[in-house]
């Protein structure tokens, strides 16, 4: 069976967020530059990533970020992204954090803001599946296959979900 780039070790719903906490499976894959032309990839399947914002300091986006980031990060703007796409505000944000002396190595927090709590969790399955295609060929099994994620098939399932 094929090995995924994101282990969920626990995923809670509260009264404003979705938090998930999220484990790097293979610390080798930890930062998005470890697979070559990430960003160009991503962006041609989600072009709305574009007008995504980080609080982190860029002035220039996430587009900027995309080809050196934590993959983590990586994720929480496409299940932003794959919400929003599927009817959620574009004012929802995410946040991914790590504290790795509390946590462990390798593990990180990543919270989102939802509108929906089906279609914020339906986001999550989504996006994992979508990193996992993005590092395909990256993981110590050699890939989890190489078909390109069908985007308006995965938003209109979480359309579905409301």
């Amino acid at each position: 069976m094929p090995v995924s780039v994101l282990a969920f070790d626990l995923v809670c719903v509260d009264q404003e967020f979705v938090e998930a906490v999220i484990r790097v499976v293979d610390p080798m894959l930890r930062r998005t530059s470890r697979v070559p032309r990430l960003a160009e990839r991503v962006l041609a399947l989600l072009p709305g990533l574009r007008k995504h914002t980080c609080e982190n300091g860029s002035a220039h986006g996430i587009s900027a970020e995309l080809g050196d980031t934590e993959t983590p990060h990586l994720f929480e703007h496409l299940a932003v992204e794959l919400m929003a796409l599927a009817g959620s505000p574009r004012t929802l944000k995410g946040e991914t954090t790590w504290d790795f002396s509390a946590d462990g190595e390798g593990m990180y927090r990543v919270r989102l803001a939802y509108d929906h709590d089906l279609v914020a969790l339906g986001a999550i399955k989504a996006a994992a599946g979508i990193v996992d295609w993005l590092f395909a060929g990256e993981t110590p099994d050699g890939g989890v296959g190489s078909e390109v994620p069908n985007v308006d098939a995965l938003v209109e399932a979480l359309r579905r979900l409301r």
